[in-house]
């Protein structure tokens, strides 16, 4: 390297490095908020799944479900001061005999309008019941990824636990969240 373009080059390196460190600085220090989902404060249903079999080995299967959450008075599930009052969650699952894994897509309808948008996936471990359905649970992670009005700039994770039944007529799905959410600058 010519002796005259040292200096520039080393200016260059020397300010993109504290640019860098300044940027990193000020995304750690961005405000995170506590984020809590208990069973109780819901009740929920599936609205609508499909399973077929892979036809590979016996029990594999692949499932398109739609389940419905409605929370209740006692609920304290709120982002940023603002209830929400309804969860659509729609996704999918591959499993054999009861296990494997799911992921899908979940929209928070909070009571002022607005709307918060996740990503979610994880795993399952279900027995079938004597009706045919399954019972069994998922954990997971769920991603908030955005969402409208204020809420455009919204990010966060979640650690989820679930217990369901996914019976037609009598399907539950109790889920338990906790993480944080935060809004990018």
């Amino acid at each position: 390297m010519k002796p005259r373009l040292r200096l520039p080059v080393a200016l260059l390196l020397g300010l993109s490095t504290i640019f860098g460190f300044v940027l990193s600085t000020s995304a750690l220090a961005q405000q995170k908020y506590k984020i809590e989902e208990k069973a109780e404060w819901s009740t929920s249903k599936y609205v609508q799944q499909l399973a077929i079999d892979v036809g590979d080995v016996p029990g594999h299967k692949v499932r398109v479900y739609e389940i419905h959450w409605v929370y209740n008075d006692q609920s304290q599930l709120a982002i940023s001061g603002v209830k929400v009052k309804e969860n659509w969650s729609r996704g999918y699952s591959d499993y054999t005999n009861g296990k494997g894994r799911s992921w899908g897509y979940t929209v928070w309808e909070l009571v002022d309008g607005n709307k918060i948008y996740m990503d979610f996936s994880g795993t399952t471990m279900a027995e079938p019941t004597a009706t045919g359905s399954i019972k069994g649970s998922y954990h997971g992670v769920s991603r908030i990824t955005g969402g409208t009005g204020k809420f455009t700039r919204i990010r966060g994770m979640t650690t989820e636990a679930d217990d369901f039944d996914n019976d037609p007529k009598t399907g539950y799905n109790k889920a338990e969240s906790q993480g944080e959410y935060w809004f990018e600058d």
